[in-house]
């Protein structure tokens, strides 16, 4: 029996061109059994542009933020792999592909889309602002995570569905800190964590602030950091949270 795979794409106000673009590579390279693509707070037409692709679209007329809604669209597929990928294409829809591969073939609970491995090939880099507070996070967030990785953020990502049922009720954070949060989790599952070179290209008009997103970031980090030793049954964070109110999943906040 083959592997099913469903790709969500989580989009906010997307250059509409480039995401049809995009899902249609998608579509050609991957032959996804399901494409959800999450649209937050559309622009009016938007929806329509978009209905002759081979894919659902939703849309919700506020702004989610990009882990709630690939959370939303996770939540929906019945495949056996589960693969986002941000709407921008600074992903190449083969290099999705490979992402995919390394959970189709079984190798990997999750595997993570890297653009900063050794072996990626980038087209184009990010501002430098940007590249030093991204290499920076990724050097911190290595140091206080059990998962090590040279990306944490990359937009390119593939869980099993096994997976996902373990992580998704612990997954809180709806936006940009969604991608370290999963990382953290998987790790504090013992879940097969593999990071993946990928070909990218950093792509104009980016919606993450470098200052105002980065403290949000670290932010995120460190309660990611929490909860992951929480579920490692660490005994001073397993006290921490009995004195605090638990934060709602993401999964049991409305959609």
């Amino acid at each position: 029996m083959s592997t099913t795979v469903g790709v969500v794409v989580p989009a906010f106000r997307p250059d509409v061109e480039e995401l049809r673009r995009y899902v249609t590579a998608i579509k050609e390279t991957l032959d996804p059994e399901t494409v959800v693509i999450e649209l937050d707070a559309p622009k009016e037409g938007v929806k329509a542009q978009l209905s002759d692709l081979p894919a659902v679209v939703e849309t919700v007329p506020y702004r989610r933020g990009k882990g709630a809604a690939i959370t939303a669209g996770f939540e929906v597929l019945e495949t056996d792999v589960l693969a986002f990928a941000d709407a921008d294409g600074s992903t190449p829809a083969d290099s999705l592909a490979s992402v995919v591969d390394r959970v189709s073939s079984g190798t990997a609970d999750l595997a993570v889309g890297s653009r900063r491995h050794p072996d990626s090939e980038v087209a184009s880099h990010q501002t430098l602002a940007r590249r030093f507070l991204g290499d920076g996070f990724a050097w911190l967030a290595g140091s206080l995570l059990t998962v090590s990785l040279h990306d944490y953020q990359c937009g390119a990502k593939a869980i099993s569905a096994g997976g996902w049922e373990q992580v998704r009720s612990h997954l809180y954070e709806p936006g940009f800190a969604w991608d370290v949060e999963l990382a953290a989790i998987a790790g504090a599952l013992d879940l097969r964590v593999a990071e993946v070179p990928i070909s990218w290209e950093d792509r104009p008009g980016s919606t993450v602030s470098p200052v105002r997103d980065s403290v949000a970031l670290f932010r995120a980090l460190l309660s990611a950091r929490h909860r992951a030793k929480q579920l490692s049954d660490d005994r001073l964070h397993t006290v921490i949270a009995a004195a605090r109110e638990q934060p709602t999943a993401l999964i049991e906040r409305d959609r």
